[in-house]
């Protein structure tokens, strides 16, 4: 069974949610979700991640990369940015860049924020940049879909999110969910295309 990496870093919860909509979709249209985080990054001064996470989606690993046939990377927004702790996965890399391990698959971005304008496209639009670096098919969601124009929180064509409240406590709007599920189903879809 193909499978698509769901990929993403979660500290309140609510990229989490986001993750498991985006499966979902994934699973709606026949590829099989593999859900995986990256630990926190800690200073120095702190105690380090455990080596598997107490609760949720398995850490990831560089075999995930090269097992999947498409990506979906998902970070809550950090002054408008991804954060750290998907940056530093990301700039472990190299090898996989050098050898092209993920070159020709298709990539999405997801995103929570605490405000509608906390950035939500920014961080979305800094995600895609090193994903162009090693040579994936950016997948964004159009505006076919009818929630992406009449939604009064998150989803943008740039990937999907959400607005989750300055405590982190607001659940997945309807039109949240059903666009996570959209961008989870166009890239499987869009997978399924590229190995016919």
């Amino acid at each position: 069974m193909q499978e698509i990496l769901v990929l993403y870093y979660s500290r309140g919860g609510s990229v989490t949610a986001l993750a498991r909509q985006i499966a979902r979709g994934v699973e709606e249209a026949g590829l099989q979700a593999r859900l995986r985080t990256v630990p926190a990054v800690a200073p120095v001064t702190q105690i380090a991640a455990a080596a598997v996470p107490e609760e949720g989606a398995p850490y990831v690993e560089k075999k995930d990369l090269q097992e999947c046939v498409g990506l979906i990377l998902g970070s809550p927004t950090r002054f408008g940015n991804m954060a750290a702790p998907v940056k530093y996965f990301i700039d472990t890399l190299g090898a996989e860049w050098a050898s092209g391990t993920l070159a020709g698959k298709p990539a999405a971005v997801f995103t929570s924020t605490a405000t509608m304008h906390g950035g939500q496209e920014s961080t979305l639009l800094s995600m895609m940049t090193p994903l162009l670096h090693h040579g994936m098919l950016i997948v964004g969601i159009p505006f076919t879909e009818a929630a992406l124009s009449t939604t009064k929180t998150g989803g943008t064509p740039y990937g999907a999110s959400h607005v989750a409240g300055g405590e982190d406590d607001a659940k997945l709007s309807a039109d949240e969910m059903q666009l996570a599920r959209a961008l989870g189903k166009r890239v499987a879809e869009t997978a399924r295309k590229l190995s016919a």
